[in-house]
């Protein structure tokens, strides 16, 4: 029995030493392209080891293999599908003003794509809305492509309310993740798993980045994002310890081609505001009022204000567009905007008035002059004078005169 039993195991061995050994890391790396699964690599490793492992086995064999990985190793996400984003919790000390010594801290925001890791940096002042806004648009152009959920944690700048079921998104912010065709799917409160990409790559900027940064001095947020590109790129460049390879090469084998393109034009920062049309059909913005269709008076509105333009939004259709103009107490109307009769007075000038007058004959035309010339501006006397003119209409210039 005794010599059976050792038979029977030294043949086992010899069966598994005869069995040709999966690559288990190109394993892991094909797993992070989009549709690719355990089962249809198996079925290629079977096709080319005949009396290879078993599915089971291989299976099992593989879960040995990754338990071996960092956390965010383990985790397989798909080519092209997250970008995590955050900002770390180190900063930089930059000297704004070399008379006085005034040192302003800059805040560090991080980007990790999740099948590569490929990283990005940049410098910002601030947390607020635009900054991440801001510099997502820098990443994505690092980057060549977008992906197609952007994974912001719980920021009151980037996220309204956390909620774990109806999460709500700052209007901007979506606003921004609609251009670029990204979802927006912030981590869920109190699962730090969800973010462990970028934690992970937070600590990879503080460790080969801000450390070493530490003795150096800059006088401007652009002399410093200098220098952190050039870190960037040779963190990027660094072998990967557990998977022999590195983020740069990764991203451009695996990653780059499952990004989506960038849009023809980069995303033009923009804030919103819930606003009222006036008794006059105009909106007021920063003191400067802008015209909607005489028909949504009193409506309640969403303005969409940017660096140049100002659009106007009613139940999420677009009811009007004008340059922004920054004089206070001044008003920008559209023609089509205005009410008929408006329309046809906005239309007469003081020149236009006095030419129509002149037709009718020279005691009209005196008139009309002695009324613009009787007020305190020229330009109150246009609606008498319209009065008068008009009345050509009614009964004839040779009466009127």
């Amino acid at each position: 029995a005794t010599l059976v039993i050792s038979v029977a195991v030294t043949e086992r061995f010899a069966r598994h030493a005869y069995r040709s050994e999966p690559d288990w890391t190109a394993i892991h790396l094909e797993l992070k392209r989009p549709h690719v699964t355990l089962a249809l690599l198996w079925e290629e490793y079977r096709r080319a080891n005949a009396k290879g492992y078993g599915y089971s086995r291989f299976c099992e064999l593989y879960r040995g293999f990754e338990e071996k990985l960092a956390p965010t190793m383990r985790q397989v996400h798909v080519a092209g599908e997250k970008l995590f984003v955050d900002f770390a919790g180190g900063t930089v000390p930059v000297l704004v003003d070399r008379l006085t010594g005034q040192i302003r801290q800059a805040q560090i925001f991080v980007a990790t794509l999740g099948a590569s890791s490929y990283t990005f940096a940049e410098a910002t002042w601030t947390q607020t809305t635009a900054d991440w806004v801001g510099a997502q648009a820098s990443a994505l152009a690092f980057f060549g492509g977008a992906p197609r959920l952007i994974v912001p944690d719980n920021p009151k700048a980037v996220i309204v309310k956390a909620c774990f079921y109806e999460p709500s998104v700052q209007r901007t912010y979506a606003d921004f993740a609609a251009h670029y065709n990204m979802g927006v799917l912030n981590a869920r409160p109190r699962r730090p798993r969800d973010k462990a990409k970028v934690e992970s790559g937070v600590q990879l900027v503080q460790r080969w980045i801000l450390a070493a940064l530490r003795n150096r001095r800059f006088t401007s947020l652009t002399e410093l994002n200098a220098a952190i590109r050039v870190l960037v790129t040779r963190l990027n460049e660094r072998p990967m310890r557990k998977l022999k390879t590195t983020r740069a090469v990764l991203f451009e084998t695996v990653e780059k081609p499952a990004l989506r393109p960038l849009p023809a034009e980069p995303y033009v920062y923009a804030e919103w505001k819930i606003a009222r049309v006036g008794l006059d059909y105009h909106v007021d913005i920063g003191g400067h009022y802008y015209s909607v269709p005489y028909r949504h008076l009193r409506a309640q509105v969403d303005v969409r204000i940017a660096a140049r333009t100002v659009e106007i939004f009613l139940k999420g259709e677009r009811i009007a567009a004008h340059r922004r103009e920054g004089t206070c107490g001044r008003h920008t109307t559209q023609p089509d905007h205005m009410p008929e009769n408006h329309r046809a007075y906005s239309n007469w000038t003081i020149e236009k008035i006095t030419a129509e007058a002149d037709r009718v004959g020279v005691s009209t035309a005196m008139l009309v002059q002695l009324i613009i010339a009787g007020k305190d501006h020229p330009v109150q006397g246009i609606r008498t004078g319209l009065g008068i003119v008009q009345l050509a209409r009614q009964y004839g210039p040779e009466r009127l005169e």
